[in-house]
């Protein structure tokens, strides 16, 4: 069993007024409820059962959760409307297991400092610490902001049914309405400060040549025209590097021909690259780029996945600052880049960790993610302006 004893004694100088006790026991229920989250199956698109259980347990708790779809938010009870709102958002949802586990991926096992299951890192303990960080708040009086959790589904598809539905909801897009609104997503950070993150775009290329009879040496072939492209996606180098995301990387990830016959030279051939953008491209501006360097039909799947960044003298990284924190820039994908607000990604645990065989958290990770939450939120929430 986790030394719960080690974190009371131990806890770190805190926000003032601070009740130990309380934090021992909210450390502890993150602790139960994670446990309890990754027992129950919540790959992308299927994520009923463990919302289900997710709006149960906040209703126990008496925080009146609402619900869209696979989505569950709730509000600090003293919520006003002249306030601005700071949304708290995780995800609920996990990617298949990894191959090559040897523990069963939903049956939670607690060994020395490591909680073992799947989701554990990516994202349940971020889940888990940030709702413990709104319990914290949530009945206090005379707050700065009003704090809202929600607690989403399909990040890891980066589905239109995840957060992006929710700001399509008036009673929950409508709490952001006032200025200086803004979000923490959790993700597992070390809780270090990802105040810039990388978008996404997936192109599929098509090129044409013309069908022969190989032995006849007839026909163009696609094939060789793809590899003239591919080479243009691994040796181009576009202008402008990000000082905290580096450069925009291109990776052709996928490549086929609908010619299964070895004697028949390929009329087409169509591949699939993998672009991460840094902040200062946009999705259509590489795709004017790409179009006229590369000979190939290009077809955008999505522009939805914008790079995300927040000021590095936004509040809430100053904030950050003060409690020692580190800023960077995340290589990786999250749902900040379909929050239509300033945005922090910050949560326990490592990311290395994401979606690998035997996925696990350290208890110790909870214990400063939940104290990382509580000292951030403290210091924006309850001091003078």
């Amino acid at each position: 069993m986790p030394n719960f004893n080690y974190w009371y004694n131990n806890v770190q100088a805190l926000p003032s007024p601070m009740n130990k006790e309380q934090l021992h026991i909210l450390h502890q229920e993150a602790i139960g409820l994670l446990r309890s989250l990754i027992a129950i199956p919540s790959m992308s698109g299927e994520e009923k059962q463990v919302s289900d259980y997710l709006q149960n347990y906040l209703q126990q708790k008496g925080m009146n959760p609402q619900r869209s779809g696979n989505n569950i938010w709730c509000c600090n009870k003293n919520y006003n409307d002249a306030l601005p709102s700071i949304l708290l958002n995780s995800h609920v949802d996990t990617v298949k297991p990894a191959s090559g586990y040897t523990k069963d991926p939903y049956q939670p096992e607690v060994e020395g400092d490591k909680l073992f299951g799947l989701g554990s890192t990516d994202a349940g303990a971020s889940l888990v610490c940030l709702l413990g960080a709104f319990e914290y708040f949530f009945d206090q009086a005379s707050l700065n902001y009003n704090i809202i959790f929600s607690a989403t589904a399909e990040e890891e598809i980066s589905g239109k049914q995840g957060v992006e539905s929710l700001f399509a909801y008036p009673a929950f897009s409508n709490m952001f309405l006032q200025p200086d609104s803004f979000a923490i997503v959790g993700e597992p950070t070390q809780t270090e400060l990802a105040i810039a993150e990388k978008g996404l775009l997936v192109i599929d290329c098509m090129v044409t040549g013309k069908a022969g009879h190989a032995a006849r040496n007839e026909g163009i072939n696609a094939i060789n025209k793809a590899i003239e492209a591919i080479q243009w996606f691994n040796t181009f180098r576009f202008e402008r590097t990000s000082p905290l995301l580096g450069e925009v990387h291109m990776n052709v990830t996928v490549i086929e021909t609908e010619n299964k016959l070895h004697n028949v030279v390929p009329a087409s051939c169509h591949f699939v690259v993998d672009i991460r953008l840094n902040e200062l491209y946009t999705h259509e501006e590489l795709l004017g780029i790409i179009r006229e360097a590369v000979d190939a039909e290009i077809a955008p799947r999505s522009t939805r996945l914008r790079s995300s960044s927040i000021d590095p003298q936004h509040p809430v990284v100053q904030a950050g600052l003060k409690l020692g924190k580190q800023v960077y820039g995340s290589p990786t994908m999250s749902d900040q880049a379909l929050i239509p607000l300033p945005s922090l990604k910050c949560g326990p645990g490592n990311s290395a960790r994401s979606h690998t065989a035997d996925e696990f958290v350290e208890l110790s990770e909870m214990e400063a993610g939940l104290e990382c939450y509580i000292q951030l939120l403290d210091e924006l929430v309850t001091k003078s302006k």
